[in-house]
Formats: structure tokens, sequence, C-alpha cells
């Protein structure tokens, strides 16, 4: 129990410290020192330096000899982590960071959708089949939507059965839960739940070119929604995506 408690503070430390880190907090000062962070947030040596540790790993600090630990630049942090890319979603600037990694799903989850036509086994496609069950339950009122979606691309990544493919699952849903919120506030349920039917339709019966134009349609039309909500703030973040693939 007492070692669980410890993990569990630890990795409040970790939430709270990377947080403040991503959020800009320490832009203007110079990064406290572990017994420092230890008082500010109530918590002992051996959580606090472990908490440290964790952040090192996840390229957000750096331990310099005799300069104590320092911000890394945020060219060095590791945006693939889970976590430092959920605290870079979750910030205010949050739509450049959106639009980037939706042009980066571009890349990964047409070509998935494609592999899984062609790869997916029996237990794939029920894990596929299940999840838009769970789509369906959620648009009539019996499921959470946003689990329910996640579980779909979640499902299709683990039936391309490619361990680099199924390794994305953490870092995908990650982000998906930011820009599924997104997309709810400005999309119809109704149209996002008939174009994940004919995307499932399209993986369950072995059409591989038809599934990736779906699943490319369908993030080309996030990274649009997530442009407009940019020029509505004045920001620049990039070209506009093809909905044909090159």
């Amino acid at each position: 129990m007492r070692n669980t408690m410890g993990l569990s503070l630890t990795y409040s430390l970790v939430e709270q410290i990377g947080q403040a880190i991503v959020a800009g907090a320490y832009d203007n000062a110079d990064f406290p020192t572990e017994r420092e962070l230890g008082v500010k947030h109530g918590a002992g040596r051996t959580a606090t330096r472990e908490a440290v540790k964790m952040l090192v790993a996840k390229g957000l600090l750096t331990g310099r000899p005799r300069q104590g630990t320092a911000i890394e630049p945020q060219a060095k942090w590791n945006v693939l982590d889970p976590d430092v890319l959920r605290w870079m979603l979750e910030r205010k600037s949050t739509l450049r960071h959106l639009s980037q990694f939706t042009e980066m799903r571009l890349g990964i989850e047409p070509a998935a959708a494609a592999l899984a036509a062609s790869h997916a086994n029996s237990a794939g496609q029920r894990e596929i089949r299940a999840a838009m069950a769970r789509l369906k339950a959620a648009d009539a009122g019996f499921d959470d939507p946003l689990g329910a979606e996640i579980a779909l691309h979640g499902a299709i990544l683990i039936a391309t059965r490619n361990p680099f493919y199924v390794g994305l699952q953490d870092l995908v849903s990650t982000a998906l839960r930011i820009s599924i919120r997104f997309a709810s506030a400005r999309q119809e349920r109704a149209i996002a739940l008939t174009r994940h039917e004919a995307l499932v339709v399209a993986i369950l019966g072995r059409q591989a070119d038809e599934a990736s134009l779906l699943m490319r349609a369908m993030i080309v039309d996030l990274l649009a929604l997530i442009r407009c909500a940019a020029a509505e703030h004045h920001l620049s973040i990039g070209a506009p995506a093809s909905r044909q693939r090159s």
C-alpha cells in the first residue's frame, strides 16, 4: 500500500510540474530545486526526485552537474510521449499543436485503415464491429461518445496486426480526446456516425483503398475545422490539406 501511495504521489507531481512547464510557468524564472519543489507540493525527497527523473526522461528537464535542473528547449521535448502531447494540447495555444498533430494523423491513420482492411483477422474485425456498436449506442445516448470513437480508432490500429501501428494507440487516443471534443462542438454527431459506418463497412469488406480515402477525408475535414477556428483567432497554422492522395 505504501509503495502504491508513493507512486501515486510521484505521478501527481509529474502531472502538476509537467503541466506547469508546458504552460510556461517557469519561462521567466529559474526552475526550482528538488527541495523547493518538495516544499511547494508537500512531497518528500524520494517522490520529488523520482518525478524529476520522469520529466527528464520525457525531455522536459535536464540535470547539469553543478548547475542543477533546467528546462529543456521545446525542440528537445518528447512530443510523442502521451503525457507531453496531452499537456501541449490542453494549454491555451492548443489550436496550433492540434493542427500539427492532425497533420501527422494524415500520415498514419489512412494507411492504418488500408492495412486493417487487408490484414484484419476475425478477432480484429470483431473488435471493430464492437467499437462501431458502441458508437451507435453512444449516438442513442447509451454510451460515452468520446470513449466509443477512441475505441474504434484503437481497434483499427490493432487490426493492422503491425506492432508499430499498434504501438501508436496511446499517442493517437491522447490526441483524439482533444480533437473529438473540438469537432463535436462544430460537427453534427449524425454526420460523424454515418462517416464512421462507411469506414467500417469498407474495412470489413476488405476495400483497402476505399477505407484509406474515407479515413483521410475525415481527418482532412477535421483539419479544415481547426484551421477555420484558427483563422477566427487570427492564427496562421498552415496550408489546407488535400482530400486526394498524391
